[in-house]
């Protein structure tokens, strides 16, 4: 039966796993889940995600929905595929891993999302300052954490499924400030930070993975 893979153009959480499944080089019948029909609160796909959200992936008829939960099953079913491990067999290592992950998706990622809704969905006269002022502390915040953390040409020295889970965030807020200008992002990013993100986007599985609506001018 082999791998379905469920995702949403440009959605952060989708876009790791699609990044681990092209780092594992693994085969996979993608499947894109138009938001703008609501296809993703459909009946099919609601009963495979009661969640009714992306990613949902479907490995030989197991079906497993939560994107981080998704990575970790992929790294320990294909632990030799492709280009290898995104967590460090080291305990600790990979307990670091974790709790990046855990502090993009409790922290990071809840935070931004207050001001990605006023400036995606209100006409600028409509935002509300307030909430967009916010969304850039948080986001000065967390980059700071991001920067206490780094410590090598990728946030913790090798690939990890830390790097496809921070990285996808990132750039919808790099995405958001090119098109709006709300953010003054390279005031904000530290330059290791920068240079980080600039090396992410030339890996050749993000090349492959680069959100298709964003291929064509905002």
């Amino acid at each position: 039966m082999g791998i379905t893979f469920y995702y949403g153009s440009g959605s952060p959480f989708a876009w790791r796993v699609w990044l681990a499944l092209e780092h594992k080089t693994l085969a996979y019948d993608l499947k894109l889940v138009s938001f703008s029909v609501g296809e993703q609160r459909s009946e099919g796909y609601a009963n495979l995600n009661p969640r009714c959200k992306v990613p949902l992936l479907i490995d030989d008829g197991f079906v497993l929905y939560e994107s981080a939960a998704i990575v970790e099953y992929l790294d320990d079913m294909y632990p030799h595929a492709g280009d290898g491990r995104l967590f460090p067999e080291s305990p600790r290592a990979r307990a670091v891993v974790r709790r990046l992950i855990l502090e993009a998706d409790h922290y990071l990622s809840p935070g931004l999302r207050p001001m990605m809704r006023e400036v995606f969905h209100n006409a600028e006269a409509e935002r509300d300052p307030a909430v967009i002022e916010q969304g850039r502390a948080v986001l000065r915040e967390e980059l700071g954490h991001l920067l206490s953390a780094f410590v090598g040409d990728c946030l913790l020295g090798p690939l990890t499924a830390a790097d496809f889970t921070v990285y996808p965030m990132l750039a919808l807020v790099e995405r958001l400030d090119q098109r709006f200008g709300l953010l003054d992002l390279p005031a904000a990013i530290d330059p290791r930070l920068q240079a980080w993100m600039d090396r992410m986007r030339t890996l050749p599985v993000v090349a492959r993975t680069w959100p298709p609506h964003w291929r064509t001018p905002a």
